[in-house]
């Protein structure tokens, strides 16, 4: 996600440094000129903005407040805007943010007197990563809590449907002219055979993993928890995605529990 993010960002003209803890990555931005360093400290060294995607919780405080860490030169900080778009629990992103916000700019900017966080993750996975088409929000676990529920309600509609002996494709067209209409429906379906382009068209590889959604659900359960808010439906999507995860399906899109929960057929 974020090597997409970064290059596109240079095709638009933007000066960029990259770092990563992948040395492979790393070797393929420096061979296509693209500045590198060997830690978040060197970057926050060199930047304006400072942009972070990265995989948990944990990840993000140690990239912040770990060794040689965005943070780790003090009070007085160059960036004056830190964008993090990871998925991560409210609480890590208040964290990070209160620890920027003790902070100042060792150069005073027209736009901002001290330094900003905005906690903006994303949506649209890899593809829309690659095309530059993400869509960056403040309300993240949210939003894939109702694209999981949506996308279980979708396949367990499509698996009954063909159960009672219809095509899915013949069901994907009623729904996708009526109330049922959705985006797991009518732009991302989960029956191999009705959508090309789609993960469910290649054997439900690449796309967003049900591993990933297995962990936003979680942080989703867990904030719901802490505000004493009440997610049925959430909690057994989670419960769905923890059996995909633990059955071998973790790095195959969250689609496949048409397939591999529901036991929903491909389209002939």
């Amino acid at each position: 996600m974020g090597a997409h993010m970064a290059r596109n960002l240079v095709m638009a003209g933007y000066k960029v440094t990259v770092h990563d803890i992948n040395e492979r990555t790393m070797k393929k931005f420096s061979d296509d000129g693209i500045p590198t360093k060997r830690s978040p400290l060197e970057v926050s060294e060199s930047s304006d903005v400072i942009i972070t995607m990265l995989p948990s919780s944990a990840h993000v405080l140690d990239v912040y407040n770990g060794q040689d860490g965005l943070l780790t030169n003090g009070s007085r900080l160059r960036p004056w805007l830190y964008i993090d778009s990871s998925t991560v629990d409210p609480q890590t992103s208040r964290k990070i943010s209160m620890d920027i916000s003790r902070c100042t700019l060792k150069e005073k900017k027209v736009y901002a007197e001290k330094p900003i966080m905005l906690d903006a993750p994303v949506s649209g996975g890899v593809p829309a990563a690659e095309t530059g088409k993400l869509t960056f929000m403040v309300a993240k676990i949210c939003n894939n809590m109702a694209m999981a529920i949506s996308m279980l309600g979708v396949s367990e509609a499509f698996a009954l449907g063909q159960n009672l002996g219809i095509k899915a494709s013949v069901l994907a067209d009623i729904f996708n002219c009526s109330s049922a209409r959705c985006w797991s429906s009518d732009t991302y379906n989960p029956v191999p055979g009705v959508m090309m382009g789609v993960p469910s068209s290649r054997n439900y590889d690449g796309g967003f993993s049900s591993k990933l959604m297995t962990k936003d659900l979680d942080l989703a359960m867990s904030s719901a928890c802490k505000v004493g808010s009440k997610c049925p439906f959430g909690s057994q999507a989670l419960q769905i995605y923890q059996k995909l995860c633990s059955d071998g399906c973790e790095l195959k899109d969250f689609s496949c529990a048409f397939r591999h929960y529901y036991a929903g057929k491909d389209e002939k």
